[in-house]
């Protein structure tokens, strides 16, 4: 990303921030991050933005390596997801973490061209791209660029699949939000039981992806990595 264009977004962001009363800083110091695949052996990792199958359709800016971070808590809270789910008979899947907040501005071009639309079919049949900022699908900052938050869903170790969750990651629409109940019991049961295993060690979820999930506790509330994923 060129310089210019980081800056742009980045007075974006702490412009918003400022209206809102956050005090808002960026950090490169990664010292306080851990790898997941270390903190919780059993986790299954599919870093969709370092692939091509996303809803961008290309690597994303700042994913430099297939794994992921996250901070210390977070990783630690997740192990014990994980540890109760497997006795459950499940294992987590992981398809981000920590993303750098060239992650986050790369996104943001994308929403910009609007001729862009080649990953369309799979992941935003529905919506129309010039509402992705004012239905919230895009923003300048997320989240996950704190690096508490990730994106997940339950591998089931009797079948060998993932579990159904009536319908797919990263995809734009109702279906996607935790209230949405046109699903059959057995996909609702499936979400419930991912979120009440997150809600019972400490992360919370958002109204609008069943997959996402933060620390409550999250050790760098106001802070906005910056450093790349490798």
């Amino acid at each position: 990303m060129k310089i210019k264009q980081f800056l742009f977004v980045t007075a974006v962001v702490l412009s918003g921030a400022a209206a809102n009363g956050e005090d808002i800083k960026y950090s490169d110091d990664r010292s306080g991050f851990v790898q997941l695949a270390e903190a919780v052996p059993d986790v299954i990792l599919e870093p969709r933005y370092y692939s091509t199958y996303n809803f961008v359709g290309s690597r994303i800016d700042g994913y430099e390596a297939p794994c992921m971070q996250l901070t210390r808590e977070a990783a630690f809270a997740l192990n014990a997801v994980a540890a109760d789910l497997k006795a459950r008979g499940y294992r987590l899947k992981v398809w981000d973490a920590y993303r750098p907040q060239r992650g986050v501005n790369h996104f943001a071009r994308w929403a910009k061209d609007l001729g862009d639309t080649i990953m369309r079919p799979y992941f935003y049949p529905k919506v129309d791209k010039s509402v992705l900022f004012e239905q919230e699908y895009i923003a300048y900052h997320s989240g996950h660029t704190r690096g508490s938050t990730v994106d997940l869903t339950l591998f089931d170790m009797r079948t060998g699949k993932e579990v159904d969750m009536g319908g797919t990651f990263d995809y734009f629409g109702l279906e996607s939000h935790p209230s949405y109940r046109d699903l059959t019991p057995q996909q609702l049961a499936n979400r419930q039981l991912l979120r009440e295993a997150m809600m019972g060690h400490g992360f919370k979820p958002i109204t609008s992806e069943w997959w996402h999930f933060t620390l409550a506790n999250e050790p760098y509330p106001n802070t906005y990595f910056t450093f790349p994923v490798r």
